[in-house]
């Protein structure tokens, strides 16, 4: 049973941005409502895997593609390793083309996931302490990985940290959701972005998931 700890994110988006408390009917009368605070348990996909490392792996994965391919390509990655995340030293062991091939990577992923692994086999990237970091410093600690920009660190601060207020501006799929949602011609810019999400603080990640739930649901024209 939520709590009226629980609630009040919602009741504060609801009460701060008429157009964005209609994606959020829309959103929960569809039984497809994001839970904030989500459960210590809770996956946003099914499939993905919960430990620091295994999430970065899988974000690096899914870059610039769908979920169905992100699956896919994921689980060939899996499988070369006997059904587990391969460790730093097995991507570092293995070769780095066979290891492309066989998982259908391209190369930059191939690369960044060998960085990710250099990085915390050589003490580079110490993950445990991402946890007690600000948002900020989160995002500076992960771009020392070759590949890991902005948007995949805000990404695991939005659905792996759980941080509660996180808008990713360089998110094309969140700037149209807005686009539609708010009646645009074009997808707003990072700053524009930025400026409509204002009243949103200090619930931003909610209220993007929102809306990412909201565009999911809406058919493209």
């Amino acid at each position: 049973m939520p709590t009226q700890r629980s609630r009040a994110p919602q009741r504060h988006l609801r009460g701060s941005d008429p157009v964005l408390a209609r994606v959020m009917d829309a959103v929960d009368a569809a039984g497809n409502a994001p839970r904030w605070p989500p459960e210590p348990t809770e996956a946003e996909d099914p499939g993905a895997a919960t430990g620091s490392y295994d999430v970065l792996v899988r974000a690096i994965v899914s870059q610039n593609i769908s979920l169905s391919a992100t699956r896919a390509i994921h689980a060939r990655l899996v499988d070369r390793f006997g059904g587990h995340t391969p460790t730093p030293r097995e991507i570092l062991d293995d070769d780095p083309d066979r290891m492309r091939t066989a998982a259908g990577l391209s190369r930059a992923k191939t690369t960044s996931l060998r960085s990710l692994a250099d990085c915390i086999d050589t003490g580079r990237l110490d993950l445990e302490r991402l946890h007690d970091l600000p948002d900020e410093e989160v995002v500076a600690r992960l771009s020392v990985v070759k590949g890991i920009g902005r948007w995949t660190s805000e990404i695991f601060l939005m659905f792996h940290l759980h941080r509660p207020d996180v808008l990713p501006v360089g998110d094309l799929s969140l700037r149209r959701a807005v686009q539609r949602a708010y009646g645009l011609e074009t997808a707003p810019k990072p700053a524009e972005l930025r400026l409509t999400a204002e009243p949103w603080r200090p619930y931003r990640t909610l209220a993007s998931m929102y809306l990412w739930r909201d565009a999911e649901a809406t058919p493209q024209v």
